[in-house]
């Protein structure tokens, strides 16, 4: 094998079983793929009954993860090439840090939980592999991705291929059939339960993008493409496309059938069909509201999206698209929320010139200046429920919500930077600041001494500041302002506003 050649493997641990795919990554950011093996594990039907990794569950895990490792042993990866995730049965898990350890210490395999953010960036990512530009409505329209899985269901609404929102539900097929099963079971009790549920969450979605002007629909998951085989088309080799029609006639025709039917009828794996009706009943529900002709399948999953993070590597531009996609839903965020607009995006292209001047002081790298911008961008959301004290309205908002791209951790931080935007400044006796790790509270306290002098700047609301240009003498930053406005009241925001800085950074703020 070619020095620039590198064997990797990809594990994930589901709701419904544990997946592996094993690829080779080239120099040139490519990947191929070479093998993949799965076996079924009954994991969230424990979890999502009982709320944790039942003992037996815990030890099928670990025979199916022992003959993985007589499965990549074969193939000659070392373990520093295995990547182990796992997600919504084991994110919902009470015991879920004591069944990660067990594995670590039986088994050598380290897995690590994702977020379902996390999930939904993967499948993004993996989507926009399969779909190339074989699908240029995708590009040019608004765009639903949705993946239906054993605990959760994964949604993005992308407005011309940018981010507007992205959500994980929690639902999914276990969780849908344990409904139905509380109703007695009956297929009409199932379907109420999702249209109710769906309905729902179409109310809340719309407030982000209204659903009837989704004109590319597209479906991820085993079951999506299981029905791909069946009525759909090939328009390349990851993806398939099937008439919006034909989609909804299939489930239409299917969604009566009991498991042994579905097996018999349809030839859907047993460890399959349980989930398979109320999963593609759930794309159906969700087609139904959109104005899409088409159904778009890719043949991918989060574990190619992790092959094709790894194999991207430090990419800059595609790291920027996607910032830009961070920022973006963000932004529509703001918007959901009625933010002032031109003073928000104000203030971060203020915050980012500063942070683009200050680089030697405060040392951040590319990633935390995308958090600066996000925080910058949804400083003043929290005027959605009151002027006063909107800062800690600002925080509950963004805390609760979710942003593309973003961890939790990351959430946490721009939601704290957003709470010390104005007012007082952060003391040992703030819960949602003494939470933080050490390291996590340094950051904080830097990217919202530089948003404080930012805001500072634009107190008035008023763009009277167009730009700045940042001086550096040996005890003050000299801000130069481009205007031709009387700048008292900014002077007085700085006076305000600036101390947090010259506390992290040592440097008095002058506006000149």
């Amino acid at each position: 094998m070619e020095k620039s050649t590198q064997l990797v493997a990809i594990l994930e641990i589901g709701s419904t079983g544990i997946r592996s795919i094993i690829a080779e990554i080239h120099g040139a950011g490519q990947w191929k793929f070479l093998d993949r093996a799965g076996k079924p594990i009954a994991l969230g039907r424990d979890v999502f009954t009982s709320g944790q990794v039942s003992r037996e569950s815990l030890l099928e895990c670990l025979t199916v993860l022992q003959s993985f490792r007589e499965f990549l042993r074969g193939w000659g990866i070392a373990d520093e090439n295995v990547h182990c995730i796992a997600t919504s049965a084991l994110r919902a898990a009470k015991n879920r840090d004591l069944f990660v350890d067990r594995v670590r210490q039986e088994t050598g395999f380290n897995f690590t939980v994702v977020e379902g953010i996390e999930e939904n960036r993967l499948m993004y990512l993996a989507a926009r592999f399969a779909l190339k530009s074989d699908i240029p409505q995708f590009w040019r329209a608004n765009s639903m991705i949705i993946d239906v899985g054993g605990g959760s269901t994964e949604i993005m609404l992308l407005r011309r291929g940018k981010m507007v929102a992205a959500h994980s539900l929690k639902l999914g097929t276990i969780l849908i059939d344990q409904q139905s099963r509380m109703a007695m079971g009956s297929i009409r009790s199932q379907e109420r339960y999702l249209n109710e549920t769906i309905r729902n969450t179409s109310e809340f979605l719309n407030a982000e993008m209204v659903l009837v002007y989704v004109r590319t629909f597209v479906i991820a998951g085993s079951d999506a493409q299981l029905v791909a085989a069946m009525i759909g088309r090939e328009i390349n080799e990851n993806c398939w496309i099937i008439n919006r029609d034909d989609f909804i006639k299939f489930v239409e025709k299917v969604q009566n059938y009991s498991v042994e039917e579905t097996v018999q009828k349809l030839h859907v794996p047993f460890t399959d069909a349980e989930g398979f009706v109320p999963g593609i009943l759930v794309y159906k529900l969700f087609l139904e509201r959109t104005s899409a002709a088409q159904v778009v399948v890719p043949l991918v999953s989060i574990r190619e999206g992790m092959l094709i993070d790894m194999a991207r590597g430090v990419d800059p531009e595609l790291q920027e698209d996607f910032f830009s996609q961070v920022i973006a839903s963000a932004l529509n965020l703001g918007r959901k929320y009625h933010f002032d607009e031109l003073h928000n995006l104000h203030v971060a292209k203020l915050s980012m010139t500063l942070f683009d001047a200050l680089i030697h002081e405060h040392g951040m790298n590319r990633r935390e200046r995308m958090m600066l911008e996000v925080a910058a961008t949804l400083h003043d959301i929290g005027m959605f429920i009151r002027g006063s004290g909107h800062q800690k309205h600002g925080q509950y908002i963004v805390a609760n919500s979710e942003i593309f791209g973003l961890h939790r951790e990351e959430l946490d931080i721009v939601a704290n930077v957003i709470r010390y935007h104005r007012g007082d400044l952060p003391s040992e006796t703030d819960i949602s600041y003494i939470a933080l790790q050490r390291e996590e509270r340094i950051l904080m306290l830097k990217l919202t001494s530089i948003l404080r002098v930012a805001d500072a700047l634009d107190r008035g609301h008023s763009q009277h500041i167009r730009s700045i240009t940042v001086e550096r003498k040996s005890e003050a930053i000299l801000l130069h302002a481009q205007g031709n406005y009387d700048l008292s009241l900014e002077r007085i925001g700085l006076e305000e506003k600036a101390d947090l800085f010259q506390n992290v950074f040592g440097y008095k703020v002058i506006l000149n």
